[in-house]
């Protein structure tokens, strides 16, 4: 059984000392619940591997506590210093060509010449990094493939045992995933949508960002054309259930079962769409979705929900 316990000062040297030793964290960030361990330690990470079952072809997001660890990780451009000085901490991504002499290894990166790191908004998230003095890799706490954790008890739910402790900082405020932009080639791409709205980019960046990364393999984590998937089968785009369906809706509805947003609020949609999957992930065989206008977090809400419905 692995235990939960609140962010504290002394809950996190507990969880130092675990990742020390290369064992497994699971933490909150503002997006999801992220399954930490020591970037750095090769065998940790193939720990980490093995918990998820996840596809060691599928890289990993380290995780930093300042602009200056992230910087003996990764060759920043001008472009994307300026962008981590204004966006970060926050939901944002960013993928660049390695360092000379950076810590983080080659299995986290699986094997690519490119590194994801992230600098998360959540204060516990980053006292345990600054604590650690090294970077994390902290994918989301789950089943690979299956619905990203926002919660503590979801991590229990999926990982229970797998990992050797839990911190818990309570519901995660975005509840989706971060944006990953690609700072590689001369202009700025979209490799995945997400908790920063892609909008905001296209007006801060100079010439906006290009949007790719499908059909080029896997550049960066969640690219994975079936990801972020309940067991359940899901209809999406649907105005009504079929017999034996639950219901996800949006905005007004006459429909009984789970709703992101009666009011039609995309962000309070994202930070309940995980867990609403779940839930209904639970009751049912099949999930009919109703319609998500595909802008601002509507993209990367989409762009879960398109995830979840692939199968192979």
């Amino acid at each position: 059984m692995t235990a939960i316990a609140p962010i504290l000062p002394e809950t996190i040297q507990l969880a130092v000392s675990t990742l020390r030793r290369g064992g497994l964290v699971a933490i909150p960030t503002e997006t999801v619940y992220g399954l930490a361990c020591d970037a750095t330690n090769p065998d940790a990470v193939a720990r980490l591997y093995e918990a998820k079952g996840r596809p060691r072809f599928n890289p990993l997001i380290a995780h930093v506590a300042s602009l200056p660890m992230a910087q003996k990780e990764a060759q920043f451009s001008a472009a994307a210093s300026h962008t981590a000085a204004m966006l970060w901490p926050g939901p944002l991504t960013l993928v660049l060509p390695v360092a000379e002499g950076g810590t983080v290894c080659d299995l986290a990166r699986a094997g690519l010449d490119t590194i994801a790191l992230r600098m998360p908004a959540h204060k516990g998230a980053r006292d345990l990094i600054e604590a650690f003095g090294k970077p994390l890799v902290a994918p989301s706490a789950n089943r690979s493939g299956h619905v990203s954790p926002t919660r503590a008890e979801h991590v229990k739910a999926d990982l229970d045992g797998k990992v050797d402790l839990i911190l818990d900082g309570g519901p995660c405020e975005k509840g989706i995933e971060s944006t990953i932009v690609s700072f590689v080639g001369e202009r700025p791409q979209l490799l995945r949508a997400g908790a920063l709205e892609t909008s905001v980019l296209d007006n801060f960046l100079f010439g906006g960002i290009a949007r790719g990364g499908e059909g080029e393999g896997i550049t960066a984590p969640g690219q994975l054309k079936s990801h972020y998937a309940p067991d359940a089968t899901l209809r999406l785009n649907a105005e009504t259930p079929e017999p034996g369906e639950g219901w996800l809706g949006f905005g007004p509805g006459p429909h009984m079962g789970l709703n992101l947003s009666p009011s039609g609020d995309l962000h309070e949609a994202a930070a309940r769409l995980f867990a609403a999957l779940r839930a209904l992930d639970g009751r049912y065989d099949r999930i009919a979705v109703a319609p998500i206008p595909n802008e601002g977090l509507g993209e990367a809400i989409n762009d879960r929900l398109a995830r979840a419905a692939h199968r192979d």
